[in-house]
C-alpha cells in the first residue's frame, strides 16, 4: 500500500521491532506460568460442563480441588488424562465424582508419562475437531449466502435477557447489521467463574454463558438465511475467565471476540500477571477458531485526551499485533481497535481523526480494523450526536475500516431502542454508499495538517515503544502510561490464581492449535 500520509517506513519498522521484543518478554513469562482460568478452559474443552447442586461450575470445583492438593503447577490435563486411564470414565464423569467428594485425582496411581501425554492429546483432538468443523461451517455460510460489504455494520444488544436479545438482534440484522455484539452484564469480567445456562436477569447486558451463545448463534443463523447474508456474533472474552469464554465461543461458533491484552488490567484492575497468561491461551483458541479479535485501545481515550495521548493508542496497537502473532492469530483476524473520541470543539479535529484512522489503515494493512464511535463527548443532544456519528462514518469509509461499531444518537441517554439502532444503520449505509470510493480519489497535501499529525503520532509511538522495550511492559503499566491508569504487578484481582509450571506440565491444546 502506497502511503498517502508519507509515513517513514523505517520508523514503522523500528516501532514494530520494539513491540516484537516487548511481546517476547511477555511471552517468556507466559510460557513459565499457568492460571486457574487456563486449567478450567482445558476442562471445558475436554467436555466438562454443568454445575453441582448449589450452582458451582464443575470446572471450578475440579481446578479448586487440584489447587488445594498442590497439583495446579502440573496442570489439569496431566491429572485428568491419568484419571481417565485409571478409571475408564469420561472427563465429565470424573468431574462429577470429584464434585461429589468420591474421587481425588491427585491420589490415583500414575501411569507412565508417555501414556498420560498420549491420552491427554487424544482427548484434546475431539475438541479441536469440533472447533475445526465450526470454522468450516462459517466458511460454508460465507461461500453460499455471503456477507455484507466492509466496513461491517456492528451494533449491540444489551437487554439482560437472552430471549429479548434474540428479538433485538434479529431485528437489527433485518435492518442491515452485519455483526451483533451481545454486551455482557455489568461486572461479569470480575467473576472468577462462568455462569451456567440461559439467563434472563443481566444488568446493562446479558451474561456470557455457553447456552446463551448457542441460543444467539442459532437465531442469527436463522435470520442470516432469511436476509441472505451471514450475520456475525460477537461477545467478550476479557476478564478473569478470558480463555474459558474464548473456548465456549469457539465451541458455539462465535465470530468476533473482544480480546485485548491490557484492557482487564487497566480498566477492571485484574492482575497483570494473570491477564498476560490468560490472554495468550484465549488468543490461541480464537486464532484456531477463525475468530476476529477486537482489541481495546479505544478505551484509553475515555480516560486520557485523544489529542495528547493518541500515540499510546498506536503503541498499544503495535503490541497487541505482536502478542496476537505469538498466539497464532493471523493479521486478517486482528480487529485492531481505535476510536473517534476527540472533543468536537477542537479546530480541525476531523483532520486529526482522519490522520489517525488513515495511519492505522496504512500500518496494519491486512487487519480488519475496528473503529469505535464517539462516546466521551456525546451530550444527550441527539441532533448533534447524529452529526458526530456521521463524521465518524465518513472517516470510516474514507480510510477503509473493517468493522464499524455504529454510534447511537442516544448515547449517554439510554440503552438503544430498536428505532435508534435503525437510524444509526441508515446513517452509515447512506454515507458508505455515497462516499464508497472517496479514499481512492482524494490525496493529502504534502506536509499539510493531516500528514504532519500522523508523523508526530508515529514518532511519539515509536519513542514510547523504545522506552517500554528498555523498561519492560510490567514496569510501564505500573507507571500509568496507558490511559493514565497505574496498576501494580502484584495488585489487582486474580493473582492468587497464577502458578509457575513444573517439569511435568502439559497443555495439549497449545501445540494442536498453533500447529494447525
Amino acid at each position: 500500500m502506497k502511503s498517502k500520509l508519507n509515513l517513514d517506513q523505517s520508523l514503522i519498522d523500528r516501532a514494530r521491532n520494539s513491540a516484537r521484543n516487548i511481546a517476547e518478554e511477555v511471552q517468556r513469562f507466559v510460557d513459565q506460568h499457568t492460571t486457574v482460568a487456563v486449567e478450567r478452559t482445558i476442562l471445558r474443552l475436554y467436555g466438562v460442563d454443568g454445575t453441582d447442586e448449589i450452582g458451582t461450575p464443575l470446572p471450578n470445583i475440579v481446578v479448586d480441588n487440584l489447587k488445594k492438593a498442590g497439583g495446579l503447577s502440573t496442570g489439569i490435563a496431566y491429572f485428568m488424562a491419568n484419571a481417565v486411564l485409571n478409571t475408564g470414565l469420561t472427563p465429565q464423569e470424573i468431574a462429577e465424582k470429584i464434585a461429589a467428594g468420591e474421587l481425588d485425582i491427585t491420589k490415583l496411581p500414575l501411569k507412565p508419562e508417555a501414556e498420560i501425554k498420549a491420552k491427554a492429546e487424544e482427548m484434546a483432538l475431539a475438541a479441536v475437531e469440533r472447533v475445526r468443523k465450526n470454522r468450516e461451517k462459517r466458511d460454508e455460510y460465507l461461500s453460499t449466502i455471503g456477507e455484507g460489504p466492509k466496513p461491517y455494520l456492528y451494533v449491540i444488544v444489551a437487554t439482560g435477557n437472552i430471549y429479548e436479545d434474540v428479538v433485538q438482534a434479529q431485528a437489527a440484522a433485518r435492518q442491515g447489521a452485519d455483526v451483533i455484539a451481545v454486551i455482557r452484564t455489568t461486572g461479569q469480567s470480575l467473576l472468577d467463574y462462568v455462569p451456567y445456562g440461559a439467563t434472563t436477569e443481566g444488568f446493562g447486558g446479558t451474561y456470557a454463558t455457553q447456552e446463551n451463545f448457542r441460543i444467539m448463534r442459532k437465531a442469527l443463523d436463522e435470520v442470516g438465511e432469511e436476509v441472505g447474508r451471514y450475520i456475525r456474533l460477537c461477545n467478550y472474552c476479557s476478564g478473569l475467565c478470558m480463555p474459558e469464554i474464548a473456548a465456549m465461543g469457539a465451541l458455539e461458533r462465535l465470530d468476533v471476540m473482544l480480546n485485548d491484552a491490557l484492557y482487564g488490567i487497566l480498566f477492571r484492575d485484574i492482575n497483570m500477571q494473570r491477564t498476560f497468561v490468560d490472554q495468550f491461551f484465549s488468543r490461541t483458541i480464537n486464532g484456531f477458531a477463525g475468530v476476529i479479535i477486537n482489541t481495546g485501545e479505544d478505551n484509553y481515550l475515555t480516560t486520557a485526551d485523544a489529542v495528547e495521548e493518541a500515540h499510546t493508542v498506536l503503541a498499544s496497537q503495535f503490541m497487541n499485533e505482536q502478542l496476537a502473532l505469538k498466539a497464532g492469530i493471523p493479521e486478517e483476524q486482528m480487529g485492531i481497535g481505535h476510536a473517534f473520541e476527540m472533543d468536537p470543539s477542537i479546530e480541525n479535529g476531523f483532520l486529526m481523526e482522519l490522520a489517525q484512522a488513515q495511519m492505522a489503515r496504512e500500518i496494519f494493512p491486512k487487519a480488519p480494523l475496528k473503529y469505535m464511535p464517539p462516546t466521551k463527548f456525546m451530550t444527550g443532544n441527539i441532533f448533534k450526536g447524529h452529526l458526530q456519528d456521521a463524521l465518524f462514518n465518513m472517516i470510516s469509509i474514507w480510510t477503509h475500516q473493517g468493522i464499524q461499531l455504529l454510534g447511537m444518537m442516544t448515547e449517554a441517554i439510554h440503552t438503544p431502542f430498536m428505532s435508534d439502532r435503525a437510524l444509526s444503520i441508515e446513517n452509515a449505509k447512506y454515507i458508505f454508499n455515497n462516499m464508497r470510493n472517496i479514499g481512492d480519489e482524494v490525496e493529502f497535501k504534502e506536509g499539510g495538517i493531516i500528514q504532519t499529525r500522523a508523523a508526530e503520532v508515529l514518532q511519539k509511538a515509536a519513542d514510547m515503544l523504545a522506552d517500554i522495550e528498555e523498561e519492560g511492559l510490567f514496569a510501564t503499566i505500573e507507571q500509568g502510561k496507558f490511559g493514565g491508569v497505574k496498576r501494580s504487578r502484584t495488585g489487582g484481582k486474580g493473582l492468587d490464581g497464577v502458578v509457575v509450571k513444573d517439569d511435568k506440565y502439559m497443555n495439549p491444546f497449545i501445540p494442536l492449535m498453533l500447529n494447525r
